[in-house]
């Protein structure tokens, strides 16, 4: 069930990304690579919005 009617995100989808956007922030700052992390985030997105468009048809 999403968190709410104008976002696809269910909260344990929101907190995932959260957390992965703190991870991205602290691997910037020491000067590491984020790709893989910001490959994740874009899974769960993806995957949020294809779940919601699978509902509304």
């Amino acid at each position: 069930m999403p968190a709410t009617n104008h976002d696809p995100h269910t909260w344990r989808e929101i907190a995932q990304t959260v957390a992965i956007g703190a991870r991205i922030q602290r691997r910037k700052a020491r000067g590491k690579s984020t790709k893989a992390l910001e490959k994740r985030s874009e899974e769960i997105r993806l995957k949020a919005e294809a779940r919601e468009e699978g509902r509304r048809k």
